[in-house]
């Protein structure tokens, strides 16, 4: 279930990075919102040491950002919690255009170690606030309190020094003095407001904010002029992160959601003098955590869809398992009932590798397999692929494509499964009967491909996020269209891999949708001369067999499968005693699954290919794990085949009939 949350982690808008729990703590996952904070590449942070990542600047004494964070992430380990750093100062190294510098930022951050099920670390997550802005505002607001008490200096200097100061403040400041009139109001204020603050002969009018329309929190009455921090402030209270929804004074002007902290100023001899504030625009902010609070909630409700979907096809599965355990069963019965079991597995593989290709895309381990294509080619592919779903619903399909080719470069298998996607969601979600399009247009720089039809349509707010991951439509409480609603989540990311666009348009509800996938043209290819045809051989030969699985199920299977074909087959659920058994059966062919409990089907190959008496068996692997990498792994290790977990039949059939034997059988 962890590829389900993946997508969250790479989208969350809270920076974060993941660390092993070594002595050297590798970078093990990073996420956007903290490569966008750092200016780094993921692919220069993952496996480094995260003090070799972000190492101290050399050139500044005051640098001692590595040692808290350190230590930090060793209370974490050693009290098995969570440490939360209040903010510091820790420069970052930052490149660009070939000049390296250090920046000084400043974080707020959390240590959280993370443990499996049976208590053992396997990371250390980090998560990190830039509050750069609100510590640099602090630090501007103590620098004018303490100047403000500096009596060697005259008044004059002490003006401009504090107008320097508040001039080059990243935040809103403003100072008054002891009877309310206003000293000073930097650039930041009065464009975080709109306007020049109201005034009567150089005092602050408090009468005149609450035009403002000012509500703590964001909810509620607006504030009486009485309880403006700024107000407080000068009867010697101080006001600590005042959280405001504050309407500007230019007509028009949107709200914002402003973070406010006023104090009063003191001078040498304590007596008060006036009263300062600052004022941040965190809009960002709480949007982001908006965002974050609808992900979640989407998050969940797909979760609850995902459950939904596998107990559908688990059902009648389990009914069958019970069916086949009776004992009085006629070989019609049977057959049904097999075929019942074949097409749910299906069903559930599907979703499966629907999840797997998503998380794949979003943690950017798709590789594509790109070369000059007709999308012309690849429309009919998919439409071939999405008819019985088209059909099964009774709807028309009407394509129109240009007389010439509509070359792109793309990898072929997943441009058709972009526009199958398209084409089976504008099924699922037009009523029965409906009219679905596919019109294929060239430009001068693009191949454009739309899929409309006259289904159910988009509402306004879903137009946008519709790409996203966890996003789901209006559905019927029967979930008749079925399915996980991640199709259109891996169509944008696809069509972005390729260097393309995917647009959504609609009238509204029950007005239709049209989604328009934009690829670059590319120049027609030269024609290569066609391959020669790969002949099989006229009929098998009968094999010696060693199909070694510790799942006692799926060895019975393969067992029986093969032996029905004329092999003789040798099965073991241990891959020690299958060291000692292919030894004296020098088998023709091992069939072996890679997760055995005592020695790992990669390890077992490498000692059957270091044996002369099985190094010239044919090896064939088969794993649930897919990725790029696992079968590198594999051939590696000594195999030939590598097959992901179910195994397609008949595949395995045609790789045997292509194995010669070593020993003649009786």
């Amino acid at each position: 279930m962890d590829v389900l949350f993946t997508a969250a982690f790479h989208r969350s808008p809270i920076g974060q990075y993941l660390l092993a729990p070594t002595d050297k703590l590798e970078i093990i996952a990073v996420n956007d919102a903290f490569l966008g904070y750092v200016g780094r590449r993921r692919e220069d942070l993952l496996g480094l040491p995260l003090f070799e990542a972000f190492a101290e600047d050399p050139g500044d004494a005051g640098d001692t950002g590595v040692g808290p964070l350190g230590r930090s992430i060793a209370r974490a380990i050693e009290t098995r919690s969570p440490q939360t750093m209040s903010a510091q100062r820790y420069p970052i190294g930052m490149t660009r255009d070939g000049k390296t510098w250090f920046e000084d930022r400043y974080w707020s951050a959390t240590n959280t170690p993370i443990f499996d099920e049976a208590g053992q670390l396997i990371c250390i997550s980090h998560t990190t606030i830039d509050v750069t802005a609100e510590v640099l505002a602090q630090r501007a607001l103590r620098s004018a309190r303490e100047e403000a008490m500096r009596s060697a200096r005259s008044a004059e200097a002490n003006r401009a020094y504090l107008a320097s100061v508040l001039r080059s403040a990243p935040v809103g400041i403003i100072m008054l003095d002891e009877r309310g009139k206003l000293l000073h109001a930097n650039p930041a204020h009065e464009a975080l407001f709109g306007a020049a603050l109201p005034c009567i002969d150089g005092t602050l009018d408090f009468a005149a904010w609450n035009g403002w329309a000012a509500s703590p929190g964001g909810e509620g009455a607006r504030l009486r002029p009485e309880e403006w921090p700024l107000y407080r402030a000068l009867a010697g209270q101080t006001v600590d992160k005042c959280l405001l929804e504050v309407e500007s004074f230019g007509h028009g002007r949107p709200h914002r959601m402003v973070l406010l902290s006023a104090a009063p100023i003191v001078d040498a001899a304590g007596k008060p003098a006036g009263a300062t504030a600052i004022a941040m625009d965190i809009g960002d902010r709480v949007e982001a955590e908006k965002a974050l609070i609808v992900a979640d909630r989407r998050k969940d409700g797909f979760l609850a869809m995902l459950a939904h979907e596998l107990r559908n096809p688990l059902a009648p599965i389990s009914a069958a398992a019970a069916l086949l355990s009776l004992g009085r069963r006629d070989e019609k019965q049977v057959e049904h009932t097999l075929a019942v079991i074949h097409r749910q597995v299906a069903h559930m593989s599907a979703l499966v590798d629907e999840l797997l290709d998503v998380a794949r895309v979003t943690r950017g381990l798709i590789t594509l397999d790109t070369k000059p294509l007709d999308m012309k080619r690849v429309v009919s592919q998919a439409t071939e692929q999405a008819r019985p779903a088209l059909e099964a619903r009774r709807h028309t399909l009407h394509v129109r494509q240009p007389q010439s080719a509509a070359f792109v470069t793309g990898d072929e298998k997943r441009l058709v499964q972009v526009i199958a996607n398209l084409l089976s969601n504008a099924a699922k979600f037009t009523p029965e009967g409906g009219i679905i399009e596919v019109e294929l247009a060239i430009d001068e720089r693009h191949v454009r491909t739309a899929v409309t039809d006259n289904g159910i349509g988009l509402a306004a707010d879903m137009i946008e996020p519709v790409f996203g991951m966890f996003v789901q439509g209006e559905r019927s409480p029967d979930r008749k269209q079925g399915g996980l609603c991640i199709g259109l989540a891996l169509v944008g990311s696809l069509v972005e891999l390729h260097g393309g666009t995917v647009h959504a348009r609609s009238a509204g509800a029950g007005r239709g949708t049209c989604f328009t996938v934009c690829l670059p043209l590319a120049e027609a290819p030269q024609l290569a001369a066609p391959a020669h045809a790969w002949v099989p051989p006229p009929g098998a030969t009968a094999l010696r067999v060693l199909a070694v699985d510790d799942n006692e199920d799926a060895l019975a299977m393969v067992e029986m499968l093969l032996s029905s074909l004329g092999h003789r087959v040798i099965s073991l659920a241990s891959s020690r005693d299958a060291v000692r058994r292919a030894a004296e059966l020098q088998p023709d062919v091992c069939l072996l699954d890679i997760g055995l409990p005592d020695i790992d089907g990669l390890t077992l190959a490498r000692q059957l290919r270091a044996d002369p008496r099985t190094r010239g068996a044919w090896l064939i692997g088969m794993s649930g794990y897919g990725q790029a990498s696992d079968r590198a792994a594999a051939i590696e290790a000594g195999f030939d085949l590598y097959f992901v977990k179910p195994v397609d039949v008949g595949r395995l059939v045609a790789a045997l009939a292509e194995v010669t034997p070593r020993h003649a059988e009786p």
